[in-house]
């Protein structure tokens, strides 16, 4: 039998501010401790692990200083693919009260476990989330984040009781009443995906119902990119602030990271259970602080799943400079995309959220987008999908005028070449979820 460490060590973390403004000497002894204690049992209990630490030339004893963990070889989501369903995890699977899985839309799903003690630390950690975020004990929490086995449902709705909210378990989809009962209610602060707070703004609006003069002041906003373009929007739409967080499911799902509602520049890493590096995604070499790459994320307190330098694909950079709220942890600042998500458009590299930053806000233009990728010869090229705003209806000649401004604005400002269509309103699919902004054409026959 696999042993099972406790390594959870108080109950009420996501309380305790001490960790949250921790010296930077006194935290890294902390996160030199429990990674040690970490990549001993992954060594121990996974035989991937032990495989890939052999192949590399490496055992847990290597590990004397943080610096060292350079040294240890990384780990992909391939890798959780290669040993589905529950090859990686640590602990026997009679253990584990809950599991969470990826779509698995692109292969063999990623399969997730969390002991006792993963559930109680992922909900400290998300309550602590919501903390930074602004919200208070006693809100009510509107939460139209997916449940079932994509983690932000569930990993909002505990983080949030853990917290002392109120929870509305709404999920995605009926938009209509996703409005009537955020009004109903009096809802304080909403939790989705950014794109599906945009559509449940607009259906608002469409139903004649004013959100800004409603009771909700945060919106807590992940599991896809998003620029500051519709972060200005949400806020103007929805008369709240909202705040970024971050998180991944082979991590531990949402609550990995969180702005703060006090500067809202940055989201606040908690080291106390994660270690973060960043690399460059071709050489693979470690990158110092402040400069963009790919985000490694080690985690130092997680039983059933540790994860030993998780390539997250996520690009972003890293920033220890002080936050306005106290707090000391490094803070990952805004990812911009996914190296994985990254389009080559006739020698330009493009990311989604690139177009987003250019789209929201574009006078006469709804902050709705796909991009539809096809084949031109042997280039890629990319239609840029976008609808008019309401209320301003153009003929075939304003649309094609529109369609040319926004084509020189993505040339003058992403580099890229493009077409552009304009669609009427309602014609670019809305989210319930996830954004699907990419529509992939071209292998079709």
């Amino acid at each position: 039998m696999k042993a099972q460490t406790a390594i959870r060590e108080t109950s009420v973390e996501m309380f305790d501010r001490t960790i949250e403004t921790m010296p930077r000497a006194q935290l890294a002894a902390l996160q030199l401790d429990r990674l040690k204690k970490i990549v001993e049992r992954a060594y121990r209990d996974v035989p991937h692990y032990r495989a890939k630490f052999d192949a590399a030339g490496v055992k847990p004893g290597d590990l004397k200083a943080l610096p060292d963990l350079v040294r240890f070889p990384f780990t992909q989501k391939n890798d959780l693919r290669d040993n589905y369903p529950f090859g990686m995890f640590a602990v026997p699977r009679n253990q584990l009260p809950r599991i969470h899985a990826s779509s698995g839309t692109t292969g063999k799903p990623t399969v997730v476990g969390y002991t006792r003690n993963d559930l109680d630390n992922w909900s400290d950690l998300m309550a602590r989330s919501m903390v930074s975020a602004g919200a208070q004990p006693g809100d009510i929490v509107h939460n139209a984040y997916g449940y079932g086995l994509f983690t932000g449902g569930l990993g909002a709705h505990y983080g949030a009781e853990r917290l002392g909210c109120t929870v509305v378990p709404m999920s995605g989809g009926g938009t209509e009443r996703q409005v009537s009962l955020m009004s109903d209610f009096g809802a304080h602060m909403l939790c989705s995906t950014p794109s599906y707070a945009l559509n449940i703004a607009e259906v608002a609006e469409q139903m004649g119902v004013d959100l800004r003069q409603a009771p909700v002041r945060l919106g807590l906003f992940g599991a896809e990119p998003w620029s500051d373009a519709m972060r200005h929007d949400l806020e103007a739409r929805l008369g709240i602030k909202a705040i970024d967080i971050y998180g991944l499911s082979e991590i531990m799902g949402p609550g990995v990271a969180c702005e703060c509602h006090v500067a809202q520049n940055g989201l606040h890493g908690w080291e106390d259970h994660f270690l973060f590096e960043t690399i460059d995604p071709e050489t693979l070499q470690p990158l110092p602080l402040g400069s963009i790459g790919e985000l490694l994320i080690t985690t130092l307190t997680k039983e059933a799943l540790p994860m030993i330098r998780y390539r997250t694909r996520d690009i972003t950079s890293l920033s220890s400079e002080p936050c306005a709220c106290g707090r000391s942890h490094v803070r990952i600042m805004r990812v911009t995309g996914r190296d994985d998500d990254m389009l080559i458009i006739r020698g330009v590299n493009v990311y989604p959220s690139q177009v987003e930053a250019v789209l929201v806000g574009f006078p006469g233009i709804a902050p709705h987008y796909q991009l539809v990728l096809t084949k031109d010869k042997a280039l890629d090229a990319m239609t840029v999908e976008v609808e008019m705003a309401p209320g301003t209806p153009l003929d075939d000649t304003g649309r094609a005028r529109k369609a040319a401004e926004v084509t020189h604005h993505i040339k003058s400002l992403i580099g890229v070449t493009c077409k552009v269509v304009v669609k009427s309103p309602g014609e670019v699919p809305r989210s319930q979820g996830k954004a699907v902004r990419v529509k992939d054409q071209r292998n079709a026959g």
